[in-house]
């Protein structure tokens, strides 16, 4: 029979909560960067496993887990899988034009 696998619960701060600050430290990594502007171009949520960036799986997780942290993106978790979205609506009204700004950079 298999075992039921808990996942820890996806902790992310409240949109009150999100610095500025927070969001560029996040989003000065190129890997977590790459991360979020495949969100944005999905326009919904994708999983763990979607996300094409060169690195291992654990080195996913944990980017993600920053972008968790400051409020980029949120996930939510179904059996095993983990899916991320980023917080489009919760940045725009924090620090508009920002997400704008940063994706349209180049590469």
């Amino acid at each position: 029979m298999a075992k039921s696998v808990t996942l820890p619960p996806l902790v992310y701060p409240e949109r009150d909560e999100i610095t500025v600050e927070g969001v560029l430290r996040a989003l000065a990594d190129p890997v977590r960067l790459a991360i979020v502007r495949q969100l944005a171009a999905s326009g919904h949520e994708l999983s763990c496993g979607a996300l094409t960036v060169s690195v291992t799986k654990s080195t996913i997780t944990h980017h993600l887990g920053i972008l968790r942290q400051a409020g980029v993106v949120a996930g939510r978790q179904e059996g095993t899988t983990r899916f991320n979205s980023l917080r489009r609506k919760d940045l725009d009204a924090l620090f508009p034009g920002l997400l704008d700004g940063v994706l349209a950079a180049p590469r």
